[in-house]
């Protein structure tokens, strides 16, 4: 649900770690550093044996700690292979490595020690598509993968497997939200106010936002989809109804919302969760209505990983490329293109998921002549995710798709 865990990660999704203390203002990187140029700080990060304390600023060090920094370059060429080269490209640098590359920022002071550095999505070489199936497979727990153009299969991998997608579940709510102002229903521009009843966990910023607070329909929706705002998505399954959004997925009933999600979860209330695992569909509704005033949990109980997965929205692949297609064209599906490059296609629809032990990565696409490509990958594992290295498979299944 990407609200779950505060990542370091910039697509809410996306995917790929990022190191970014003191990033608010980022100058022109022909202001920077003094004593050290920006190629040699990234390149030494990749190049030395260890990295050293003092070629960070105490700012950042403040923010993230050396081993966390070194769990992150080490993933990096984990799933990317050996650092090869920097060029500036832009405003920013392209790391380059043996399977693709990475757009990075990075801030240095009057020292030339590290203020600010980001890793964005990585650029990954493009693959054989017979040998993304295989890639899938080879990861542990459960994994799904599904790419179509025009609506005809060019790789898959278990697309049938109904699998927990995180947030990704919010393409439903907008689809019924769609369908309810299409029929008259709703308005676009009709005026939605903060209520307290639906305040979530992050992600999001809406949680924070005093009651009453008034939004358009189609404020929230872009804050459900491009930010993957929890208490927007609960705002809006309240709006359109449980049952609407039922009448699109048989598998997900009752239709949990994020809040009821996260109490649920939340291990302090263990029983109420052994109850709801062993109660009838109709006593679960019944269950859902009782613990509607129960307090959230803070979002620090998912630091220990993984809670409760069967507690969750699934879906398959077929099912999630056919939920995005609903929906593709609406305006709140072109804020965030995830890890595509806009510069690449003609439309961009994106949306992910995410939980400790759950990710889902769906974009559906439309290049310059007009065809339509969809590819949905998810991994379940209780054990926890790769999220870099989902990420680099992923990337690798879109930049195929411009290689074909």
């Amino acid at each position: 649900m990407r609200v779950f865990i505060i990542l370091a990660l910039t697509l809410v999704c996306w995917f790929m770690p990022v190191v970014k203390p003191g990033l608010s203002n980022l100058p022109h990187i022909s202001a920077l550093a003094a004593k050290i140029s920006p190629e040699t700080a990234l390149s030494r990060l990749f190049t030395n044996s260890e990295i050293q304390v003092n070629w960070f600023a105490s700012s950042f060090l403040s923010q993230i700690s050396l081993a966390q920094i070194e769990q992150i370059l080490q993933g990096i060429t984990a799933t990317l292979g050996q650092y090869q080269r920097v060029n500036p490209s832009g405003d920013q640098y392209l790391l380059t490595f043996e399977q693709g590359t990475v757009p990075t920022r990075i801030v240095l002071n009057s020292s030339g020690q590290i203020t600010g550095l980001l890793f964005e999505p990585p650029q990954i070489t493009a693959v054989d598509l017979d040998s993304l199936p295989t890639a899938f497979a080879e990861l542990p727990g459960d994994a799904s993968l599904l790419m179509l153009k025009d609506g005809v299969e060019m790789a898959s991998f278990h697309a049938d497997e109904p699998l927990a997608v995180g947030s990704a579940f919010k393409l439903l709510i907008l689809q019924a939200l769609q369908q309810q102002i299409g029929a008259g229903e709703h308005r676009w521009e009709e005026i939605l106010r903060v209520q307290d009843a639906y305040r979530s966990l992050p992600s999001g910023r809406l949680q924070d936002w005093p009651t009453s607070t008034p939004l358009t329909l189609q404020s929230m929706a872009t804050m459900m989809i491009s930010e993957s705002d929890n208490t927007a998505t609960d705002h809006l399954l309240t709006l359109v109804g449980r049952d609407a959004v039922e009448t699109l997925t048989e598998r997900n009933r009752p239709f949990l919302s994020t809040r009821e999600a996260f109490i649920l979860k939340d291990p302090k209330n263990q029983q109420l969760l052994e109850r709801y695992r062993q109660a009838t569909e109709r006593e679960r509704y019944g269950i859902l209505t009782a613990i509607a005033d129960l307090p959230l949990p803070g979002v620090t109980i998912f630091n220990g990983g993984p809670l409760a997965l069967d507690v969750e929205w699934f879906m398959n692949g077929r099912e999630l490329c056919g939920a995005i297609a609903g929906v593709a064209d609406l305006p709140p599906m072109q804020v965030n293109p995830g890890l595509a490059n806009p510069a690449s296609w003609q439309r961009i629809a994106f949306k992910g998921g995410s939980e400790p032990g759950v990710e889902n990565l769906t974009t559906a696409l439309r290049d310059e002549d007009g065809h339509d490509y969809c590819v949905v990958a998810t991994w379940n594992n209780p054990d926890g995710i790769d999220e870099l290295k989902l990420s680099s498979f992923y990337g690798s299944a879109l930049s195929s798709l411009k290689a074909e």
